[in-house]
């Protein structure tokens, strides 16, 4: 603990310290010479391409993918054009721009993933220079051509190439130039030796920093800073101007002592510090400007790469990385020496504690008197996490622990919060994994992009644990590692079909989140359609299987499948994919192996495609169907020609199905149409299409009562049904001596009380009452009272001694009629005694 502050560097008020984060586990003989290097940020993966500019098809550029501590990841040799520029994009996949314009896609790995090309006329012109950006729209590339034109792409992923304007005078690449992201805009800072332009999409607009100094003849190099907010320009007087990248506003103008343009010159602060500082990397020295004018200088013994960072500079060399930074203000008020801030108090407190010292409560009470002990804690809490080595956490986490015992309302969850990220923090951090984050990075990051980055790399134990160990959602968390490792280990071609589907059920199991489906799409376009069809069966979801099944052509699988789900409309969908992609033959055979399909076929047959119905009854011999078939086709034919013809078929179908009742009932309406055509011929009574019975009552409603009594007789009509007819049929037309004659003609099957009824019905009492001596004993009653006979009723009720009938008639008398409700009485009483 006494040497935290020995690499500390002061810059104005700010101090700036060098951490080793790895010795680097590559070997590289000539190291980074001649090599195009690019570092993705926030630890990211680091991508070497040899002499570039090599072009001999015998001996190749070599282009080496590493993690962030050396760790090969991929090693191939570069058979495309010349490179210029390599990037990384937010997700990690590598940027290879080409001189002809084209940009080369690939992972983490160095598989290729695609290609998009900046333009067409940039083949003829060349890209001078490159840069990769990252702007809120996602990953961008500029570049500039032959012709000094400059073209932007704000996100690759949804590529739309911008070409700016032109720069007056200038003549090949610029002096320097910059991309810049303000507003939601992306424009390129470009310098044309001491002139200044700015490049939109619309127009190039000259413009001039204040304060710079006059003396100045070009601007050789420029950083943005990390957050786009800051600029820094380098004058070939050996000045560096800081200021605002809208270039409102001056910070500083300092003096290097160096004319030389340098390598490299990238921004080095933390998010809200008040003085932050450019690195400047020449050959054999490294500057820290700051912007109070003060300057920290390193030795250089080997070519470095500076790789800016949101709190930080990563400094790459062939034997080691380092993280150069500004101490964070809390470990400087902790331990800076001398320092009297209540965390560095609490820590001292701490130290004499474990010496068993009574010092140890002196600091305690001095602390107590300022009534500073939460504020020592949350020092402590806060330091420990800005600190990269794990002996310097734990002293400090041990300390906030000793100060929190003698607290009684202060609340854990800081601590708990910051023990549990350092523990993922220091996970991230080994050799092997290669993760050299900083806390403010991880924050800024947050843990579900760090999951996703262990996954690309394929940690997935690790990625695991961290979801675990962090209580993260499911489906954010595990399912979605597991998601992806099984997505890899279908690739993997040295396993059998049975031993990664096997694998990949024992691992997944039912993780909620988890498609098998999905699963088995990877394995279907690695080409490993069989692995597909077994990690299929693991989906539980049928609306998941058969969708995929079809597209790999299994047709006959995906049918069973959504036939098992049960799931109509998934039926439906499969059978209409087969219908389009067999013949006629093949479909029907296929139909007939599942007979539930084969039934809602039909039905939906029956609602929209009646000739395929036919022709599926006849596939399938089905007689009986197509002859119901032909008769619900006959309701449809206009012609009385076609429509017998059909119906003639429908008898031929009903005959060889042996139903010899439908045969019959189908031939006896063959003849009534007949009847009734030549019925309309002769009479125009337009009775084609009616029914047996509505015939016959519209024979009768006209008066042709003979041919009424032909269908009757020819028909066979039961005597009931055409008495009731013609007895209706008479009444309505109120022909009472033809109702008379047509009750005398024989006795009638329905007896004579609906006679007296539809007399009635019609108000006509007269005639009603000349039925009312034929009707039989037991419906006397009725009959009388159905025309208001009440004495006659009476009579006919005491005769019968029935005390139901006598009931019904004294409910129907009213007060006037006393005689006749006494003698009523008296018989039911007579009748009640017996």
């Amino acid at each position: 603990m006494a040497f935290v502050t020995a690499n500390w560097n002061p810059v104005g008020e700010a101090f700036y310290r060098k951490t080793e984060l790895y010795e680097m586990g590559w070997t590289l003989r000539e190291g980074l010479k001649d090599c195009l290097v690019a570092a993705a940020p926030y630890g990211g993966p680091i991508a070497l391409l040899r002499e570039p500019q090599r072009r001999s098809p015998s001996s190749r550029p070599q282009l080496e993918i590493y993690s962030a501590s050396g760790i090969n990841m991929a090693s191939f040799p570069w058979k495309s054009g010349p490179v210029v520029h390599l990037g990384w994009t937010v997700c990690d996949e590598l940027l290879c721009i080409q001189e002809d314009g084209s940009v080369l896609i690939y992972d983490l790995f160095g598989s290729f993933k695609r290609h998009f090309s900046m333009g067409q006329e940039v083949v003829q012109s060349h890209v001078l220079e490159a840069k990769v950006f990252h702007s809120p729209y996602g990953t961008g590339v500029a570049i500039v051509t032959g012709s000094s034109r400059f073209t932007l792409a704000t996100n690759i992923d949804d590529l739309k190439l911008r070409r700016l304007p032109e720069v007056p005078g200038l003549q090949g690449a610029p002096s320097c130039w910059a991309v810049l992201t303000q507003d939601r805009q992306t424009k390129v800072l470009l310098a044309n030796r001491a002139d200044l332009f700015i490049l939109d999409n619309t127009s190039c607009t000259a413009v001039c920093p204040p304060g710079l100094s006059p003396q100045v003849s070009s601007i050789v190099h420029m950083s943005v800073s990390f957050s786009y907010k800051y600029l820094a320009l380098f004058t070939d007087t050996g000045h560096m101007w800081t200021g605002s990248a809208d270039l409102q506003d001056k910070l500083s103008e300092v003096d290097t002592k160096v004319r030389t343009p340098p390598k490299q010159m990238v921004w080095c602060r933390r998010p809200k510090s008040q003085q932050p500082s450019v690195v400047l990397m020449w050959d054999r020295v490294l500057l820290v400007a700051g912007v109070c004018n003060d300057i920290i200088q390193f030795p250089v013994e080997e070519r470095c790469v500076c790789v800016g960072e949101l709190d930080g500079v990563r400094i790459i060399s062939s034997s080691r990385q380092e993280l150069l930074q500004e101490v964070p203000l809390v470990c400087q008020e902790i331990f800076k020496i001398a320092s009297m801030a209540p965390g560095a108090l609490l820590l001292e407190a701490h130290r004499e504690y474990e010496k068993s010292s009574q010092k140890a409560d002196e600091y305690l009470r001095e602390i107590k008197e300022q009534s500073m002990l939460g504020e020592a804690v949350r020092q402590c809490v806060e330091a420990a996490g800005h600190e990269y080595d794990t002996h310097t956490q734990k002293t400090l986490l041990r300390a906030a622990s000793f100060g929190k015992c003698f607290l009684t309302d202060f609340s854990p969850d800081q601590f708990v919060s910051i023990c549990r990220e350092l523990r993922v923090l220091n996970a991230v951090r080994e050799y092997s994994v290669g993760l050299p984050l900083t806390h403010t990075q991880y924050k800024q990051m947050t843990v579900q992009v760090l999951i996703d980055r262990l996954v690309y790399r394929q940690f997935y134990p690790l990625a695991i644990e961290i979801c675990r160990y962090l209580k993260t959602p499911d489906y954010q968390g595990v399912s979605r590692v597991l998601k992806h490792w099984a997505s890899c280990k279908v690739q993997q071609k040295d396993l059998s079909d049975e031993a990664i589907a096997r694998a990949v059920c024992l691992k997944v199991g039912e993780s909620a989140g988890v498609s098998y489906s999905h699963i088995a799409a990877r394995a279907y376009e690695c080409g490993r359609t069989e692995l597909a069809i077994k990690l299929l069966d693991y989906e539980a979801r049928s609306g998941e299987q058969v969708p995929l099944l079809l597209k790999m052509k299994r047709s006959q699988l995906a049918l069973s499948k959504a036939v098992e789900s049960g799931d109509t409309d998934l039926v439906y969908t499969v059978v209409s994919y087969l219908k389009n992609e067999m013949n006629r033959g093949d479909f029907f055979m296929t139909l007939r192996n599942q007979p539930v399909a084969l039934s809602l076929y039909r039905q939906f047959c029956k609602l929209q495609e009646q000739e395929t119905l036919k022709d599926l009854y006849n596939q399938d011999d089905d007689h009986q169907e197509l002859a119901n078939y032909y008769v619900a086709a006959s309701y449809r034919e206009k012609r009385l020609e076609t429509r017998l013809s059909v119906l003639q078929s429908a008898v031929d179908e009903y005959n060889k199905a042996k139903n010899e009742f439908a045969a019959k009932a189908t031939e006896e309406d063959m003849r009534l149409l007949r009847f009734q055509r030549k019925l309309d011929d002769e009479k125009g009574a337009g009775l084609l299409g009616l029914s047996l019975q509505a015939t016959m009552e519209a024979l009768l409603a006209l008066g042709l009562h003979k041919q009424a009594e032909q269908l009757y007789r020819d028909f066979r009509v039961p005597d009931k049904r055409y008495w009731w007819l013609k007895l209706r049929s008479l009444a309505e037309k109120e022909e009472w001596e033809e109702l008379e004659k047509f009750s005398r003609s024989k006795k009638s099957p329905i007896g004579y009380l609906p006679f007296v009824e539809v007399c009635m019905k019609r108000h006509n009492k007269h005639e009603a009452k000349k039925y009312v001596t034929k009707v039989t004993p037991e419906q006397k009653v009725k009959a009388h009272l159905a025309i208001s006979d009440l004495e006659g009723a009476a009579d006919a009720a005491i005769e019968r001694r029935s005390e139901a009938e006598m009931g019904a008639v004294l409910s129907r008398c009213s007060a006037s009629d006393r005689l006749l409700i006494d003698r009523l009485n008296r018989a039911k009483a007579t009748a009640a005694k017996k």
